[in-house]
């Protein structure tokens, strides 16, 4: 909340400390460089360098709650220009209010593994570091399988629906410390097969939440793929909205992936918490033929006519709705849904 509201002066800080050479180092940080082989999205942004510390199982809640602290009151640096280098592709990009920098590229014909960012010389201005590379994963276009799954309280325990108990979790905890659902790294495992599946990422957490889900999909051994956050529109209706809202955004994504990969059929995981449920009845509708199967964990109880939302669909589309993700793992052995 005080992120959202305090933007604008923030953002005016942040140009009188350029004026007059006084903002810490200029510290780049790259959150998404994924695509297909002829289309690519860059996402990233520029903030003041924080010293942020390292995760561990043995931090306190009060060293935690610190450390959120200083992950949300990171100030960002607009109106900077970043040089980004994708093979024979060099792009300026500039930071918006919130340091964000984006950019969709086409390509052609380049095997590409690695993209390069640099922050260009401007008075008031000094890098961290005078290079970032991101490397790219890119899933060929005529992809057959994937993997699109919610975050909150579908792999992470999150009491989305509790803002109290979200908000106690989101601050008192870490990368480490925050757990997991029983079986989730087994179940995504198994989805993924080896790699060979990608899995896609999509959250209505925001950007500032990157590191922390990063770091916690390595730490629990669930399967890496591209995270999809929500950007901090800068209005009151979203302040207590990351990890909820109307999830309109998760849909934009979801439309974005069916049209860089048009030959994947997808398994969509997620939880009936929020809106998930009517969230892939939507895309179901909006993409005949493209959804294999959807795996939904309850939370609470659920109405008839809630869970009939995708119920009408099968047994086109193997809806399975679970405990947990134990079940989910029995169900997806059992029906093997990637090999039909």
């Amino acid at each position: 909340m005080l992120r959202i509201l305090s933007l604008p002066i923030r953002v005016l800080w942040a140009k009188v400390k350029k004026r007059f050479g006084k903002l810490e180092k200029a510290k780049l940080e790259v959150f998404l460089a994924f695509g297909n082989e002829n289309e690519l999205y860059i996402k990233g942004r520029v903030v003041e360098a924080y010293k942020q510390s390292i995760p561990s199982p043995k931090k306190t809640s009060l060293q935690n709650i610190l450390a959120a602290m200083r992950r949300y009151a990171g100030s960002s640096i607009p109106e900077v220009e970043v040089m980004m280098e994708v093979g024979s592709i060099r792009k300026t990009l500039t930071t918006n209010e919130e340091g964000i920098f984006d950019a969709h590229l086409l390509v052609e014909n380049e095997n590409v593994k690695t993209a390069y960012f640099k922050i260009l010389p401007d008075e008031g201005i000094l890098p961290e570091k005078e290079e970032v590379s991101a490397s790219l994963s890119c899933y060929p276009s005529q992809t057959e399988s994937g993997i699109i799954s919610d975050i909150d309280d579908t792999i992470l325990i999150s009491h989305a629906t509790k803002i109290g108990k979200k908000f106690w979790l989101s601050v008192s905890k870490n990368s480490y410390t925050r757990r997991p659902f029983p079986g989730v790294s087994e179940f995504y495992k198994f989805l993924n097969m080896g790699g060979k599946v990608p899995v896609f990422y999509v959250s209505s957490s925001d950007w500032n939440l990157f590191d922390l889900i990063y770091d916690f999909l390595v730490f629990r051994n669930i399967p890496n793929g591209p995270l999809l956050l929500k950007d901090l529109h800068v209005n009151l209706k979203n302040i207590w909205k990351s990890g909820g809202g109307d999830h309109s955004h998760k849909m934009e994504k979801i439309d974005l992936l069916m049209g860089l990969y048009p030959k994947m059929t997808f398994i969509l995981v997620g939880d009936s918490g929020q809106h998930d449920p009517e969230l892939y009845a939507q895309v179901i509708e909006k993409h005949p033929g493209r959804v294999k199967a959807v795996y939904i964990r309850r939370i609470g109880k659920l109405s008839p006519e809630r869970e009939q939302i995708l119920g009408k669909y099968e047994p086109e589309i193997d809806v399975a709705w679970v405990k947990d993700t134990k079940e989910a793992l029995e169900h997806a052995r059992e029906n093997m849904p990637l090999s039909k």
